[in-house]
């Protein structure tokens, strides 16, 4: 039986960019736009020619796309001026496109009140603004705006809306769900009814918000009601609460059924391996830490906990994980608890290249260390690397590459020449590498001349300068730093958590553990350091 064709359509570069405390740069779009090409969506949106200087320039240095086809966006055309007149629509017009997409009223009473205007002027701008573009050659889309409210409201006024951009020649007709209040039931009935009116259902496309966290379910029901375009962004970016999440729709389209098998998109099994990569790199790019309970592509997406439920999965990882973790480019993790067994360890172990084997007295070693850490405030279940460490600590397997003598650090508080209050922190660290002694100095000051803290002095202290084996930490940046207080009191116990990534978009996790806060950093810190220089094959101390 052959496939349906389901479009994919990309509005993290406009709808993205309108979420709070997102702002991409020029260089952050070319990037996105390059990114969603190869994974193989079919519209990359590029935003709206003449709403800020950063989209006006894009346009006019528009990314050379492979597969996708560019457009921009707009409105269409106010009343009482004619389509190839009016100065709005012609500033997206003369952004060169090949396709664009004009968002219109197809709710009764924001024609009415909003706009100001009659009910038929509406009807009227819509398809001339629609015949305008195709006039010109380009593919011409209209988003019906807030339209199942309209629906709801006036159903005969919604699908006119609808219509008359269809009879003027729009390729797509999309759905919208501006406010995000509408359910999946309701998205399929009214889907299902749009068809009826003779919309038929390879020319009709969805867009949801997340409002009632329903937009991926709402875009699935109009493709079960037939609509073959959805449109989304990039971990689900956008406005308020967000836009149909592209990174979990794609792989439930690919992988489940009954849309694996009746419907084709175009990402290949490659874009779809490609997915977790995709995603995270969205977060660098906005410098934020990815959700690591994100459907699909979080760090926790496959982590298996409890002891027995890990020992079972592994015998049969299908029975206990919905889809294979390699498929969307995530790995299985099996963490290190208090909770864990010896199957879990094992497991863990052989992922890390260490092969012990069943039975061997190390392993209960290591499961009663993890156990009395933990107790003591420490935490594996997250900081896998860490666990390694303790691991290779254990089965004298972790090589010493330096030791460190003392470290220092010192938080100046002080009024500048200009009379501001500042903050300087200021961090020394001594080690010996091969029996020389290495002393290194860092502030804690970013390009603007802000303090950003004593831990990022220390970080930048401790890997200023390991001689050899600088070249092996050169690529290594702490991403995120997480500190909880593990028991409160006088003898409150300070956990620390860091993150670190490295040119390769590998990603691991340390913790340290001190009633001291920096101590507990310092500790976190060292532990990411020897990972990498363990994981990349350093040469360790006299070799």
């Amino acid at each position: 039986m052959s496939k349906e064709r389901l479009y994919l359509f990309d509005t993290t570069l406009r709808d993205g960019q309108q979420t709070q405390g997102v702002q991409f740069s020029l260089e952050d779009k070319h990037e996105i736009a390059l990114m969603l090409d190869e994974l193989g969506i079919d519209y990359v949106e590029g935003g709206w020619p003449g709403a800020n200087p950063t989209d006006s320039e894009f346009f006019e240095s528009a990314p050379k796309l492979k597969n996708a086809t560019f457009l921009a966006f707009g409105m269409t055309k106010r009343v009482g001026r004619s389509a190839a007149n009016d100065e709005v629509l012609a500033g997206v017009v003369n952004a060169e496109t090949p396709a664009v997409c004009l968002v219109g009223k197809s709710y009764d009473f924001h024609v009415t009140k909003a706009l100001g205007v009659e009910l038929e002027e509406n009807i009227a701008a819509i398809a001339d603004s629609i015949s305008h573009l195709v006039g010109l050659g380009r593919e011409a889309m209209f988003d019906a705006e807030h339209f199942f409210d309209g629906y709801k409201a006036n159903p005969e006024y919604a699908l006119a809306s609808l219509h008359a951009a269809l009879e003027a020649g729009a390729r797509w007709v999309v759905l919208c769900d501006t406010n995000g209040g509408t359910l999946p039931a309701e998205v399929h009935e009214i889907t299902k009814a749009v068809i009826a009116s003779g919309i038929p259902g390879d020319k009709l496309g969805i867009h949801t918000h997340n409002d009632t966290e329903n937009a991926v379910a709402n875009t699935l029901a109009a493709v079960d009601a037939g609509a073959r375009q959805v449109q989304g962004t990039l971990n689900g970016l956008g406005e308020r609460c967000g836009n149909a999440n592209l990174i979990s729709l794609i792989p439930t389209l690919l992988l489940k059924e009954p849309y694996a098998s009746t419907l084709e998109t175009g990402v290949s099994r490659e874009g779809l391996a490609s997915l977790t990569r995709a995603s995270r790199m969205m977060d660098d790019i906005l410098n934020r830490v990815p959700l690591r309970s994100a459907p699909y592509v979080g760090a926790s997406a496959f982590a298996h906990k409890a002891g027995l439920h890990a020992s079972a999965m592994l015998k049969d990882p299908s029975t206990y994980e919905h889809v294979d973790p390699s498929v969307v480019g995530n790995e299985r993790i099996i963490p290190m608890s208090n909770q864990a067994g010896q199957s879990n360890l094992r497991k863990r172990l052989s992922d890390a290249g260490l092969k012990v084997d069943k039975g061997d007295p190390a392993l209960a070693r290591i499961l009663d260390l993890v156990k009395a850490q933990e107790s003591a405030g420490y935490t594996y279940d997250t900081a896998q690397a860490s666990f390694e460490l303790l691991a290779r600590r254990e089965l004298g397997l972790l090589p010493q590459f330096f030791t460190i003598d003392r470290y220092r650090v010192i938080v100046e508080r002080r009024k500048n020449r200009l009379g501001e209050t500042i903050t300087l922190s200021e961090a020394v660290v001594v080690l010996f590498i091969n029996g020389e002694k290495v002393l290194s100095v860092s502030e804690s000051l970013d390009p603007g001349g802000s303090d950003r803290g004593p831990v990022n002095a220390l970080s930048r202290a401790l890997a200023k300068d390991l001689g050899p084996l600088q070249p092996y930490i050169a690529d290594m940046k702490l991403v995120d730093f997480k500190v909880r207080i593990t028991n409160g009191g006088t003898e409150a116990v300070t956990r620390v958590i860091i993150d670190s990534e490295d040119s390769a978009g590998r990603r691991w996790s340390t913790v340290g553990v001190s009633p001291n806060i920096v101590d507990a950093s310092f500790e976190a810190l060292l532990g990411a350091i020897q990972w990498k220089l363990v994981r990349d094959g350093a040469p360790a101390k006299g070799k």
